[in-house]
């Protein structure tokens, strides 16, 4: 459903530009392969995270590693661009707006546990997870880099 409605955003805004960003650099960029990589991390340690005991030693630790994973995977992404394309011609796309929300929420979250606010500081994790899948599932729309690679 969410690569559906990607990609009717993505006709109305004139694409993405990712496969104009494949064909300029002949293949994948050192930005998206770390983004792709610290994004399948993140996908899989996520749960884990967000399902075992809270609190302990453990989830501090594997979720110290999730945040970092989350922050390297948001600035790689910075990275990957079409100039030209994308949004009012900026080469970022609206994918990008997950980059921004990303780096807000990551650390604002880690804050909020600190200041033992655990309810808010659980939505704001639980968010960012959620984001994290929806912006994995909106590169599968056809056409896109990992579109293409998957589908063909």
């Amino acid at each position: 459903m969410a690569t559906m409605i990607m990609t009717g955003i993505s006709m109305v805004f004139g694409g993405f530009g990712s496969q104009d960003a494949m064909q300029t650099s002949r293949g994948i960029s050192l930005p998206i392969l770390v983004h792709v990589v610290t994004a399948l991390a993140a996908l899989l340690l996520g749960p884990i995270v967000l399902l075992r005991r809270k609190g302990d030693r453990w989830h501090r630790r594997l979720g110290r590693v999730w945040v970092l994973l989350m922050v390297v995977t948001a600035l790689a992404s910075a990275f990957i661009r079409s100039p030209g394309a994308g949004l009012f011609g900026t080469g970022f796309s609206a994918l990008h707006l997950f980059t921004v929300w990303t780096l807000i929420s990551a650390p604002l979250g880690i804050w909020l546990a600190s200041q033992k606010r655990i309810a808010a500081h659980q939505s704001m994790m639980t968010g960012l997870y959620i984001g994290l899948v929806l912006a994995g599932s909106f590169t599968l729309i056809p056409g896109r880099l990992l579109g293409t690679l998957v589908f063909g």
